[in-house]
């Protein structure tokens, strides 16, 4: 699989993964069980580069270093964190502009 359809596929799944424990239609424990099986399929690609190479991926990149250093849980309990991630999946869907203060870098073996 190509990095760029790693990520298209990604950000729709990331997407849904967010807006339903927003929606506290699923657990946010699903939402950090996915992203350890998205760090861990993104090992198998063995990316040597760290730049990403359109927005789209750093601010996917952003998301999930954000949520891996907060936890899925505070997109419950702190409204400050769920802003700047609904800003982000914004950005995604064509809504909004490019988050401010958004650091994605991709991880690197």
């Amino acid at each position: 699989m190509i990095i760029e359809q790693f990520i298209t596929d990604k950000t729709s799944q990331i997407r849904a993964y967010i807006t339903a424990v927003i929606n506290r239609s699923l657990h946010y424990t699903e939402l950090d069980q996915f992203i350890l099986d998205t760090m861990e399929e993104w090992t198998l690609l063995s990316v040597t580069d760290e730049t990403p190479s359109s927005a789209k991926e750093r601010v996917f990149w952003h998301l999930i270093h954000e949520i891996s250093l907060h936890g899925a849980q505070a997109l419950n309990s702190d409204l400050f964190f769920r802003s700047e991630i609904t800003t982000c999946l914004d950005f995604f869907s064509g809504r909004g502009s490019y988050p401010i203060d958004c650091i994605g870098w991709r991880p690197i073996a």
